[in-house]
């Protein structure tokens, strides 16, 4: 057995996502919209299932979605990229993932990853023989302190993955940091993978700078249609980056999934063509569902952390008056009937702060049930 994932446990998402099903409790662990996404992308996929071919697409990604993404990106983040050498189709942004790592990292490499992160990401480097080198980034406002981070740069550094904008915390690193990681990477040779799958799913205003329009020669940026268009189940991803790298990660991309189902590609480009009221309007509703629940939650004495992306919000259990570790209180929340998820699972060691992440992206009735059941749990624990 490949030790890697022999000594990975059970995630604390299957469990609480097991038990919440037993229980028929409120799942506020699960990082997905309860209702599916537009009618009109899915209608384009399905047309495209029964009056377009259903055989294999290039490897690549099918030339209209590529162009798609490129156009996209032309318009929503001022990217310039040329769609037939700096865009690959990819079976999710997990995936891409798992490719740029397997692409860019020799056994030996060192990658740098930042706490909290996603629970994929070291495995991943690890399984492509890289040496893990992780920086912790503090609450509430989880900066990008460079003396933290040139700490964990050395000679051996070749890949930098970062999250922006973070799950779990909704926080988005700045121009200026990204800046200065850049400068960073230039001085030690190394890439950046940068996992932008929420970029779009912003609140309170918020604008999203991609690492690609900051280090265009040495990034290579993942997107997610799943992600923007809350159809997460497609597994639909762009990785995008200059021709050498490109090259590079295509070569790992086609030993993987080698390609994508030609009906969801079809569905995303017609997707990506969506003007800007699509998504100021998702925004909207994001933003609306999020103050929901914060001001439920707050009303009842629950501190949340500032979140400004993602579909996540974050509860601080010892600022809220409760004494009981995030995962004690989860399993114990669990019991009054809603499900969410301790910080523990997105760090690699010990120490990670009592916060428990909740998923806003549900409809009323669930978020006011989840937050009732949350007001119990807090009662019963104190």
């Amino acid at each position: 057995m490949n030790r890697t994932y022999a000594a990975l446990p059970t995630t604390f998402f299957t469990v609480m996502s097991q038990l919440a099903a037993e229980r028929g409790a409120i799942n506020l662990g699960q990082g997905f919209p309860e209702v599916d996404g537009p009618l009109d992308i899915r209608e384009a996929a399905a047309r495209a299932t029964l009056e377009a071919s259903n055989q294999y697409p290039p490897m690549r990604g099918l030339p209209e979605l590529r162009q798609a993404v490129a156009a996209h990106y032309n318009v929503h983040h001022a990217l310039d990229l040329d769609w037939s050498r700096e865009v690959t189709i990819t079976s999710g942004a997990t995936e891409a993932i798992a490719a740029a790592l397997l692409a860019f990292i020799e056994p030996g490499d060192e990658a740098v990853l930042f706490e909290p992160l996603y629970d994929a990401y070291l495995p991943m480097v690890q399984r492509a023989g890289g040496v893990p080198r992780i920086v912790r980034l503090e609450p509430p406002h989880w900066r990008f302190e460079r003396a933290a981070i040139e700490a964990a740069f050395s000679a051996k550094t070749r890949v930098v993955v970062i999250n922006t904008p973070l799950n779990p915390t909704g926080s988005m690193m700045s121009g200026e940091e990204l800046s200065m990681l850049a400068e960073l990477c230039r001085k030690h040779d190394a890439i950046i993978v940068s996992d932008e799958v929420w970029e779009h799913v912003l609140q309170d205003g918020a604008h999203f700078t991609s690492a690609l329009n900051v280090l265009r020669d040495r990034t290579l940026k993942i997107g997610s249609a799943g992600k923007m268009f809350a159809l997460t189940g497609w597994k639909v991803g762009f990785a995008c980056g200059a021709p050498a790298l490109t090259e590079q990660f295509a070569k790992a991309h086609q030993f993987l999934t080698f390609t994508t189902p030609p009906n969801l590609q079809r569905g995303a480009a017609y997707a990506l063509g969506k003007d800007a009221s699509f998504f100021a309007g998702m925004r909207a509703e994001m933003q609306r569902s999020r103050d929901r629940l914060v001001s439920t939650l707050a009303g009842e004495g629950f501190v949340t952390l500032p979140s400004c992306a993602t579909y996540f919000i974050s509860v601080d259990l010892r600022a809220s008056g409760i004494e009981m570790g995030a995962e004690a209180f989860a399993m114990h929340a669990i019991e009054f009937g809603v499900g969410t998820i301790p910080y523990s699972i997105f760090y690699a060691g010990p120490g990670a702060p009592d916060l428990l992440r909740l998923c806003f992206a549900k409809q009323d009735e669930t978020l006011d049930r989840g937050a009732e059941a949350l007001i119990r749990a807090m009662h019963g624990a104190k």
